[in-house]
């Protein structure tokens, strides 16, 4: 584990590659999902598989919540307690989660001068790419200013694209307007998203899952800025459209500097639903 004076932590919805967390010492605070009466914590407690099987029971109720800031603060205590001289604590969305908002609750509470609290704007590996970003950053001797304004400057310059079965759990769960989520009902289209300004918002409509993987493709494609992009592909119950989604990636971007395949896990899932399928790019250069 490195020995760098600043520490990183982020949420469980970065779903870093397996092995990241530990490699960098990056201490991940789980949201939680209720599937009914049980109270899981994402990443911990709460397979995808079971995961899916609660979203096909119409009679179980499944929702997800925030850290209470109170989580940050011990998590922040046991860390400056065991000799980090900083912290850098990087979150999903603003707009989508207040899991920034209690993170930074917790930072004012516990050392303001010492805890910096990012709102990436995005979620999933765009998340994790701004997280492990700020790992590097520190373990090269960089203070938390500099690895905040690192992770921040990654996650402004990555994109998130996605396509999901319909609309109807992103709009139950306010994560996209009711005007949106009609659109996409009403005319049995596959919706093409993205995150714009932290939010999601319709990119594109297409008619059949096989076209939004094409397009999803041909985004990302289009984002990459060529050799040294960085690259992940999620997905929920959905791992053969995400493996085809890779390979036809690593066929076009053979000098891509990474591209990981990953399951979402609860709570992106319990808003996204079986059948997403997405790709987060980090374009070259950055």
């Amino acid at each position: 584990m490195p020995s760098s004076p600043v520490a990183v932590v982020t949420d469980s919805t970065a779903y870093l590659p397996p092995g990241a967390a530990d490699k960098h010492g990056v201490h991940v605070v789980p949201l939680e999902v209720r599937l009914g009466e049980r109270t899981a914590r994402d990443g911990v407690d709460v397979s995808p598989a079971e995961l899916i099987t609660a979203l096909a029971d119409r009679n179980l109720l499944v929702q997800t919540s925030r850290p209470a800031p109170a989580s940050f603060a011990a998590a922040y205590r046991e860390i400056l307690a065991a000799g980090a001289e900083e912290i850098v604590s990087v979150h999903l969305s603003g707009e989508l989660s207040g899991t920034w908002e209690a993170a930074r609750a917790a930072a004012q509470e516990v050392a303001p001068d010492r805890i910096r609290v990012v709102d990436s704007r995005t979620i999933a590996m765009g998340l994790g790419f701004a997280v492990l970003t700020a790992c590097d950053v520190t373990e090269s001797g960089a203070d938390g200013a500099t690895a905040a304004a690192a992770a921040a400057a990654v996650a402004a310059r990555c994109r998130v694209l996605f396509a999901v079965q319909d609309l109807e759990r992103l709009r139950r769960g306010g994560r996209i307007g009711a005007a949106s989520a009609l659109v996409g009902g009403a005319l049995a289209i596959k919706p093409v998203l993205h995150l714009s300004e932290g939010r999601i918002a319709p990119l594109e409509k297409v008619r059949t899952a096989a076209r939004a993987t094409d397009r999803l493709v041909a985004l990302a494609l289009a984002a990459s800025g060529g050799p040294g992009t960085r690259l992940a592909v999620h997905h929920l119950g959905a791992e053969e459209r995400a493996e085809d989604i890779a390979d036809r990636l690593r066929e076009q971007l053979p000098d891509a500097a990474e591209l990981h395949v990953s399951e979402v896990g609860a709570v992106i899932g319990a808003h996204a639903g079986p059948g997403l399928v997405g790709v987060v790019v980090v374009p070259a250069g950055s």
